[in-house]
């Protein structure tokens, strides 16, 4: 049988879906045309069509190099996550991008000189957030109005501490000088329509004064909907425990400016059950998961992860094959992929 992305999301095997938001994409999957047949239609009437993003109520996946590509995303709404962050693209890599689709699977492909910077899919774009990294406000404006037809929502990374991004100024670098990061997401906000919603992910500050003096002139600007802190400080790896208890006073601060703004904890959740308690501890909005989501795709279901081997390996190895996804790519996403450790072996 030929693979489509409707039956792609129509076929359950044995999933039960419970989220609401997937519940929504599998009925517009199967009552909308299929992208090879609608259409094209010019920017202004494709970006009518998403719906405003809710950022809260939610348990997300995370923006993350080479892990949060396509196939990913497109699994990681099929088990369950409510929105889907695309990995950081630089603001020049995607600026010079030609945008192309794909006639027989619909994928979008912003790509240059034969190499593809970001691929999309309309079937996830009223979950799909589009991370940029940028340290200069006309280009990160730029960067956002080049990807605005296919996305819904526009992510400022201000928390990645690795040095391909802070040394550009970009990412953690960005936490230094909180001017500049309010300017570029400013621009971001005037460049992209109303529809498109605007959110930044940041990381906390080696004290909590200088933390909530940096998240009060973010909301302050009134540019985002949504506010992402990964609870690490710039110099903390992965090893050291996210401190999740100090995200409480940056809700209540954000509670008392801007009630309506949507606050998201990162780091060390673990599944659907782990962000309820994070939720539950914090009072924040929704949750993020990164690392686990990279191991296994299925950690966004009510219920234990499924066997990479006999599950999660064949279905991405199908959706990748089929979107053409690259190589190298799916390469490394399938050699992260592990099973829970309550699968026997035999």
């Amino acid at each position: 049988m030929t693979l489509t992305l409707s039956s792609f999301f129509l076929s359950r095997h044995s999933f039960t879906f419970k989220t609401n938001s997937l519940k929504i994409m599998i009925r517009r999957a199967s009552s909308s045309p299929s992208p090879s047949s609608s259409p094209v239609q010019p920017p202004s009437k494709r970006l009518k069509l998403a719906p405003p993003l809710n950022y809260k109520n939610g348990v997300v996946l995370a923006p993350m190099v080479r892990s949060s590509t396509l196939p990913s995303r497109l699994l990681a709404l099929r088990y369950g996550a409510d929105l889907v962050w695309g990995p950081e693209t630089v603001d020049k890599a995607i600026i010079g991008c030609e945008r192309a689709v794909d006639p027989k699977t619909g994928v979008i492909s912003y790509h240059r000189e034969g190499r593809p910077i970001f691929t999309c899919h309309p079937v996830e774009k009223p979950y799909l957030i589009y991370q940029v990294g940028s340290a200069n406000p006309e280009l990160a404006a730029q960067a956002a109005s080049k990807v605005a037809e296919d996305v819904s929502g526009i992510d400022l990374n201000c928390g990645c501490p690795k040095p391909f991004s802070t040394s550009g100024g970009m990412g953690a670098a960005l936490l230094s000088t909180p001017d500049l990061l309010c300017d570029i997401l400013k621009a971001i906000r005037a460049a992209v329509p109303p529809q498109v919603s605007v959110s930044v992910k940041i990381r906390l500050l080696p004290t909590e004064e200088e933390t909530l003096a940096l998240v009060r002139k973010i909301v302050e600007t009134k540019a985002v909907r949504a506010l992402t802190v990964h609870c690490r400080t710039r110099n903390m790896r992965m090893k050291e425990a996210a401190m999740v208890e100090k995200l409480v006073p940056i809700v209540n601060l954000c509670r008392e400016l801007d009630p309506g703004l949507a606050v998201l904890q990162n780091g060390d959740c673990v599944d659907r059950a782990a962000a309820m308690a994070v939720r539950k501890l914090t009072g924040c909005d929704s949750v993020m998961i990164a690392t686990a989501a990279e191991s296994n795709l299925s950690c966004f279901l009510d219920g234990p992860v499924v066997d990479a081997a006999t599950e999660l390996i064949p279905k991405y190895t199908r959706l990748a094959h089929y979107i053409d996804n690259s190589w190298g790519n799916s390469k490394h996403s399938l050699s992260q992929f592990k099973s829970p450790p309550s699968v026997a072996r035999e």
